[in-house]
This record gives C-alpha cells, structure tokens and sequence, in this order.
C-alpha cells in the first residue's frame, strides 16, 4: 500500500523555491534564467538525474539520449527533471582502478543530492563500480531513487564465432602467448569484440551488480537485462523517470525497502547466475550503509543452498544478449524462487513476488532447470586458515578440479612489477602444481585493490599446455574471469597480514571443500618473520589518495571508507 500523497508544501524542494524571502528569489529568478516559468517547477518533485556519461566510458555512450528519456517520463508524471553530471567510473581506462573511486562517486552522489533542491533522483550506472557507487550515495542520503541499468553491449563477433567481454579476452590473449593465435587474428577480435554501447556482455560485474540491484528492488522489474541497444531499454529509461515522480509523492526510499532480507535475495540471485566475486565486497558496504551488518560468511551459507543456473559466461557458454531473450532476470529469479524472500518490497511499491509474477524462462539451456544446475552449490566459497585470517573468497566452478583441494610450493612476486618483470622469466622456478603468490594488490598495497587476481601463468607452461594453476591474492577478479584464483585475501599484505609473509618455497594448501587456505609453515618461523616486517611506506601524500588511505576497510569489510558505514543522520543543509 502506498503512502498517503504530500502535499506541495512537504517537498524537499520547497525550502528551495517555495519561501518568501531573499534566497528563494534568487532560486526562482536563476530557474527563469534557464528559461523556466514556474508553473514548470513550483509545487512539483524535482528528480536529480544522476548522470555518469563520459567521453571516457564506452559503458554510458547511450546515456546522453538517455537521460532525455529519463526527463521525458518526469515531464510525463508531473515532475521537473535536473540533470547533474557525477564522476564517471570507467572501467577500461581510470588507472590504476576504478575501486580506487568507488567510494569518491558514493560521496558526490550523496552531497550531490543533500547539497540541492533534489525531491528524488534516478541514478544512471552500469560500468563495474558505478553502480554500486550510486547506490551507496543514494542509500546515505536517503532520498527516493531508483537505479536505471546502463545494459549491457551487443553481443562480439569473430570469424562467426560470439566473443564475450573480458572472458574471451583472457582466453585468446592465453592462446596468443603461447604461440597458438596470430597478431592478424588478434587485432580481428579487437576490432569485433566491442559493437555497441553498454557494458560487458558477460556475467562480469556490471551485469552482476545491475541484477543485484534488481534483485534489491532498486529498479524497475525486468530492467537490469536489457541489452543498451535495444528500444525497449529507451522505453524502460521513459518509465524509470515517470516512477521516480510517483516515488517522491508516496516517500519510497532506499532504506524503507532494504532489509537483511533484501539481501539474502541479492546475495542468492548473484550466486545462480555465476556472478562475479566483486559482488562480495560491494554488497557488504550497501549492506552497512543501510545498517545491515552483512559477514562475508552469509556468502558461503548461501551458496551452499544456492544452485547456478545461469548458463552464461564465464561460468557457461551464453552471453546476455541470450539471457535477456530468455526471459531476462525475472525468469531467472522464478526459477529459484523457494530461495527468495519474496515479500521483501521493491521500490515499486509492491512486493518480489508481484515483480516476477509471470516471468516465463523461453530457453532451457539458458537458464537450466535447478536438477540440472551447472553447479548443484558451493558456486562461491569463502576460505579460512591462518594465510586467510578474517576470509578470502574462490568460485570453485571456475577453476580446473583438481586444484580445488591442492598443495604446493608458493612462487612469490612482492608486487605487480615484479611479477611483469618475472613471470615469463625461464629460469622462474615454476611448475604446472606450484602456487602463484601476489602481495601488495589490496585495498591499501595496490593501491585501490585492482582486478589482478588472475594471475597470469608463465609462458613456459602456457606453451606446455598448461591453462590453470592455484593462484592466490589480496587483489581482486575481474568478473569475466576465471581459473582457480583466491582472491581478496584479508587482512591483506600491506597491513601485514599473513601474506606478507609467504616465502618462495612454502608449501600452501587449499581445501575448498574444507574451506581452508593454510599456509604450512610453523608458528615459531611465522613469528620471526613477522617480528622482521616493516611497514610499507604510504602511496599518498595528500589529495583524495590520503584520504583513501587513511580510511578505507578491508574486503571483508566492504572497502568503503569507515566514516561512511551507518545511518547516522546528516542535517539538512540550512538556507541563509
């Protein structure tokens, strides 16, 4: 049921332009001077568009367009649109990693919207760490919003072969070191593996976190699967802008509808479709900064209930130009719907189970039947051990199967540059059951915790056949990744977490079943080596880099910045 309607003099926006005095003049008298009358704003919500379109972002190219989409519905439902440009997230270019920003965009959406005449925004994302972004913003301030999905690219193509984003780009760049593809061929796939606007095509994190923020009632039914392309995504930008309108007159905001199980819902619908481990660390800080303290092991209690259906890449052979024809997310979640909780709210204003009520699955080897899941459960596994004190993170169906329970000697590289400069050295002391070991790629050693967790494997064994090994890191995976690859290992080596002190040599173990990631060297030895670390020094002296340092979390805690997490209320800025 919605709540009663507001009346004209509640809005937000009404201290802006609704007074009698001085400053409400100037609101009024500037508003003219961009060539409105007032019967175009007075008494109406006034919905921030928060556009993250660059020059720089392939991800948003569509996003001009569709941000006059977005006004379109608002002038329909009776609103008055302003759209704010906010940082852009791009994932192909910002070095050394949008994660480094995530939290940087978080903030200016948050005063973005608290610092203006904002009644409810829609907030326009989809590259990697923009949408989590903009929901972390949109969550503090706690304003009605609704999240529009930038969708993802049209599908690659290659001597009539589909090419999916990143996951065929490891696969082919593997084949190219080791000989078995031309600098010709190489440079088609370049050319064809990128065709229209919108994000990644595969399972990576845009795809992932957009479904997650469906999946949190944070956008409309059905819109997270759209393919950019598409006019029916333009139609869905329409109605986004018309329901943010409605949202503000019936005071629907984020933290109304978000609850511990408004993420068990996100949490499960990532684990069946095969979603990226970024997931992890991103749904922990939305959670926290709705006042859930979400733990790294809900994850793996999840997963072990949790089928993979998702017959999409990386973890199967579609792409999502495939899903969406299939019945998009909302067929997806009626297949696993006796793992949702589908009373929790959407901002629709009605219920999971009304959102998906009648979603058909139209391709079976889409999304499979939960008897023949690719992977019955365990999809994700959160790992534990005294190399991985406070958790790391694997996807089992990922990696080759014999590597999950492994044991080997660990081959060492104290950071990006030397593992570059190392790992395709001949005489790197390296076999197909050696573990690959990278320090420094945290949250604070990289810094910003960059997408290097696939290590890459020496050309050596490439050339032998080699296509997986154990490889195990404080960074991060890109989504369209794969292999058997620990990933967000905490606390991380630049704080002095156990990693940093694996030697060349030391035998590591994996148990995946177990959920254990043991580094087998004696607790004398380890004390001695700890007490011989010294503290890196810090990668920043000033800017938003000191800042970053200064605060940022761990991955199991999310990464957000510690003066962020909470509910904790910020007044309402005063008008003098």
């Amino acid at each position: 049921m919605s709540a009663p309607r507001k009346r004209a003099e509640d809005l937000r926006s009404h201290r802006w332009y609704g007074a009698t005095d001085l400053r409400s003049f100037g609101h009024r008298s500037r508003t003219a001077q961009m060539g409105y009358s007032r019967a175009e704003y007075l008494g109406k919500p006034v919905i921030a568009i928060v556009n993250t379109w660059s020059d720089i972002n392939p991800c948003h190219t569509h996003f001009r367009q569709r941000a006059e989409e977005v006004k379109r519905g608002v002038w329909q439902a009776g609103g008055f649109p302003v759209e704010m440009p906010a940082l852009t997230l791009s994932e192909p270019f910002q070095k050394p990693t949008t994660m480094l920003y995530r939290n940087l965009l978080a903030m200016e959406t948050e005063e973005l919207l608290r610092s203006y005449p904002a009644d409810g925004a829609v907030l326009m994302g989809g590259c990697d760490k923009t949408t989590p972004a903009l929901l972390m913003g949109a969550i503090s301030m706690n304003l009605p919003a609704v999240f529009l999905p930038a969708g993802p690219m049209l599908r690659g193509d290659w001597r009539g072969e589909f090419l999916g984003s990143g996951s065929d780009v490891w696969k082919y760049w593997a084949e190219k070191r080791a000989g078995n593809l031309s600098q010709d061929a190489w440079e088609e796939i370049e050319n064809g593996i990128a065709r229209s606007a919108g994000h990644c095509m595969t399972m990576g994190t845009a795809s992932t976190m957009t479904s997650a923020a469906e999946a949190l009632g944070m956008t409309l039914a059905g819109a997270a699967s759209i393919p950019a392309a598409d006019s029916r995504h333009a139609r869905m930008a329409v109605e986004t802008g018309r329901r943010a309108v409605a949202m503000v007159w019936e005071d629907v905001k984020p933290r109304d509808i978000l609850t511990a199980a408004s993420f068990d819902n996100a949490i499960t619908t990532v684990l069946a479709l095969g979603g990226s481990t970024n997931a992890v660390v991103h749904l922990i800080a939305l959670a926290r900064r709705a006042g859930i303290d979400l733990r790294l092991d809900r994850f793996d209690e999840l997963s072990r209930r949790t089928p993979l259906i998702a017959n999409v890449r990386p973890a199967g052979k579609y792409l999502m130009e495939d899903f969406y024809y299939a019945g998009g997310l909302r067929a997806l979640m009626s297949r696993i719907g006796d793992l949702l909780a589908l009373d929790a709210r959407t901002i629709e204003g009605r219920t999971l189970r009304d959102a998906i009520a009648g979603a058909q699955v139209f391709n079976d080897d889409v999304f499979v039947a939960k008897e023949r899941a690719l992977v019955a459960s365990g999809s994700l596994a959160v790992l534990r051990g005294n190399l991985a004190p406070d958790g790391a993170v694997i996807k089992p169906a990922a990696a080759e199967p014999r590597l999950l329970r492994h044991r080997g000697p660990a081959v060492v590289f104290e950071n990006y540059d030397d593992m570059a400069k190392r790992i395709d050295d001949p005489a790197l002391p390296v076999t197909a059951d050696s573990v690959i070991v990278l320090k420094h790629a945290g949250p604070l050693g990289a810094p910003g915790m960059p997408e290097w967790g696939q290590l890459p494997i020496p050309k050596r064994l490439l050339e032998q056949g080699v296509r997986d090994m154990l490889r195990i890191s404080d960074a991060r995976m890109s989504g369209t990744s794969y292999g058997a690859c620990v990933l967000h290992v905490a606390p991380e080596s630049y704080v002095g977490g156990p990693l940093a002190l694996v030697r060349d040599g030391d035998p590591i173990s994996l148990d995946v079943a177990a959920r254990r990631l043991q580094l087998d060297v004696d607790d004398a030895e380890l004390a001695r080596r700890r007490a011989a670390w010294t503290a890196p020094p810090p990668h920043f002296a000033r800017g938003f880099g000191a800042l970053y340092q200064r605060h940022v979390t761990q991955a199991n805690d999310g990464c957000d910045f510690d003066f962020l997490e909470g509910t904790a209320g910020t007044p309402e800025p005063e008008i003098h």
